[in-house]
């Protein structure tokens, strides 16, 4: 996309207070001097006067206060005129007008915008105070947070899974937001929600063989589960090359939910469980192997008891199965001879 519009920041516009100052100062000025211009029969300065006394208030709509971290993109009829950036009072042409598409868009996100006459209540000095929204067109320069809603995703092996993610971003370039997509906030919206689904299908929720996630031809053991920084920072940078010509800049991206879909969660889980068993049965029948071959070789080098190979069979046998069993062994004593 080759943008036509380029940021061009306004300066030497912080005259806010000036301007207001003088306003006031006419206007105080306005009534004494026609009343010297009627003494002197200066009709010219009489109608002079009267115009300011009747449209002198327009200068003041000129007049526009930023915070830190905000900005106000102006138009003038329909023309782009410039980006006001930085905190202090300023005046621009009267007649220019703010323009932002996305100023009444709610997203799930920090709280940078309000619904339109959406209810606010203020505690002041233990009264609480309900009042109403104003829509602004301020463009916030704050990093922001947008989280998703939850979504369904099949993986590489066609698991569906729920993911959500948490996307840190905020505006760089205020005229490419405005002006080259409708509304920047819903705009990022849809590619951090396509950026998801084009991540996620890569990899598989758990670790698994024979899965190329890098895409070298090579399988590795990434998943989702287990490679969570580098699937966030794909899913970051995947949206990053979506929006960078809406002018807006991914800081972070990171996975705040994962998990089975519903359907299969309960499969899955049974799956796992059966694997961490399966893996702790090798551990206890490696350790009960090892036990009894040293059981042996502690009988041998003190020679304890000579035992054939039948009664060694038999021995290990017993061995294993105390060791590998459930539930503690019955012991049966022998108290006669040992054939």
């Amino acid at each position: 996309m080759n943008t036509n519009v380029q940021e061009k920041i306004l300066r030497g516009h912080k005259i806010g207070g000036f301007m207001l100052f003088l306003v006031i100062i006419l206007y105080i000025l306005a009534i004494p001097g026609m009343m010297v211009c009627t003494e002197y029969d200066f009709y010219l300065g009489n109608f002079l006067i009267g115009i300011y006394l009747g449209f002198g208030w327009i200068l003041l709509l000129g007049l526009k206060v930023l915070k830190p971290n905000e900005a106000l993109v102006l138009t003038l009829f329909g023309k782009y005129v410039g980006t006001l950036k930085g905190d202090g009072f300023f005046w621009v042409n009267p007649f220019c007008t703010a323009f932002n598409p996305a100023a009444n868009t709610k997203l799930g996100q920090s709280g940078d915008v309000k619904l339109p006459g959406s209810p606010v209540t203020v505690n002041t000095s233990g009264t609480t105070v309900t009042g109403y929204e104003v829509p602004t067109k301020k463009i916030s320069l704050k990093v922001m947070t947008l989280s998703n809603s939850k979504q369904k995703v099949n993986d590489v092996l066609g698991n569906p899974v729920v993911v959500a993610v948490a996307v840190m971003w905020r505006v760089r370039d205020t005229a490419k937001a405005v002006f080259e997509v409708d509304n920047y906030k819903e705009y990022l919206s849809l590619q951090c929600d396509t950026a998801v689904r084009n991540v996620v299908k890569i990899y598989p929720y758990d670790v698994t063989d024979n899965v190329d996630t890098t895409g070298d031809g090579t399988a590795d053991d990434g998943s989702l589960r287990g490679s969570t920084e580098i699937v966030a920072k794909r899913i970051r940078d995947e949206i990053q090359s979506k929006v960078v010509d809406a002018g807006l800049e991914i800081v972070d991206a990171r996975i705040t939910y994962l998990a089975y879909a519903p359907e299969i969660a309960a499969a899955m889980l049974q799956r796992q469980q059966a694997a961490a068993v399966v893996d702790a049965r090798k551990l206890i029948v490696d350790g009960a192997v090892g036990m009894v071959e040293l059981a042996l070789e502690r009988l041998n080098e003190k020679h304890t008891v000579e035992l054939d190979e039948e009664r060694k069979a038999a021995m290990v046998s017993n061995l294993l199965v105390v060791l590998c069993g459930n539930h503690d062994a019955q012991p049966v004593v022998n108290s006669g001879s040992l054939y």
